[in-house]
């Protein structure tokens, strides 16, 4: 049995959730399909949902940073400008090792990004 204490090979996984409170989310750039090296829009391994990417720009107090945030599912239905707002951002961290040299960063992912509804005065 090739089994960790009867449990199966996968990896235990934490996720590491984005607390977003107190920051101004902006779309800097409309979704575009999150492509493969081939030009192919990539899809979710387990449900074949596709995936999507969206620019958003993150500020507060101290500054500002853009991430690149990825959905699943339908095209996100926010514009370049718009305040969003995201569903359980996860922050993901990889590495990767090619020809000998080894990478690494944090990607994110959210459940979901929308449009905040901004309500002007009367």
């Amino acid at each position: 049995m090739s089994t960790r204490d009867g449990l199966d090979d996968k990896e235990d996984v934490v996720k590491i959730y984005v607390d977003t409170t107190g920051k101004q989310l902006t779309a800097s750039k409309d979704p575009e399909p999150k492509n493969d090296q081939h030009g192919k829009q990539r899809s979710e391994r387990d449900t074949g949902r596709l995936m999507w990417q969206t620019q958003v720009f993150v500020m507060d107090e101290t500054g500002g940073e853009v991430i690149a945030v990825t959905t699943v599912g339908e095209k996100p239905n926010v514009r370049q400008g718009q305040l969003v707002q995201l569903v359980q951002l996860e922050a993901v961290p990889w590495t990767m090792d090619t020809n000998g040299k080894s990478r690494s960063g944090v990607s994110f992912r959210a459940q979901q990004i929308s449009a905040v509804e901004v309500r002007s005065a009367k």
